[in-house]
């Protein structure tokens, strides 16, 4: 078996899913909840929205997008969907955002972005199709082979982070970057979606 000499991912969803209103990943646009990367995904985000429990709401927002008003979130959620359907992203968004304003909290970035993080992430298994993929690399790694990620939210680079120093601790390799590399001032402002971006590497010897 011919083995590579680099792996490198970038776990960034692509810009052009991002800004299409049909996908239903962003709040930027009144559009249908969807959020699957792929259509051979049976689950939308409107599926989940309306029947998860409220429990189940809450611990997929605080797992995933690390929000502090998850539950109450979650709440809001199932208080509102038995008065009116919730079926856009405009509709999910204005009830994220009335959570916050109660409780009197106005964050930098939308209300509304951690939680539909959350959402995206849970629907199309983010966080386990990463895990299964560094599970696989050192079986079809040889001696030099590198390994580059880069991953935008910090469950990525935490779960990353965390691989990279079993694999040393194992002495598979080193790792090349003991801290992430990230996007200069400059970078942020010609590509703002790169603020978040973390970049880690590992040596395979």
């Amino acid at each position: 078996m011919i083995k590579p000499d680099i792996f490198f991912a970038d776990l960034g969803i692509s810009s052009f899913h991002l800004d299409e209103p049909s996908r239903g990943f962003s709040f930027r646009f009144d559009s249908p909840l969807d959020m699957r990367i792929s259509s051979e995904i049976k689950l939308k985000a409107k599926d989940l929205v309306m029947n998860f429990t409220e429990r189940e709401l809450a611990e997929i927002i605080e797992k995933y997008g690390e929000d502090k008003l998850a539950r109450k979130i979650a709440k809001e959620i199932v208080k509102q969907r038995k008065i009116k359907e919730i079926s856009t992203t405009k509709e999910l968004a204005e009830i994220i955002e009335r959570v916050y304003k109660r409780e009197g909290i106005f964050p930098k970035i939308h209300p509304a972005t951690r939680t539909f993080q959350a959402l995206r992430i849970y629907i199309n298994r983010e966080i386990e199709n990463l895990g299964e993929l560094l599970e696989k690399i050192p079986e079809f790694s040889k001696s030099g082979t590198r390994v580059g990620i880069i991953s935008f939210h910090s469950l990525e680079d935490r779960l990353v982070k965390t691989k990279f120093r079993e694999w040393e601790k194992e002495g598979f390799g080193k790792i090349i970057t003991r801290k992430p590399v990230v996007p200069s001032e400059e970078e942020i402002i010609l590509n703002p979606r790169s603020r978040s971006a973390k970049f880690r590497a590992f040596v395979f010897l």
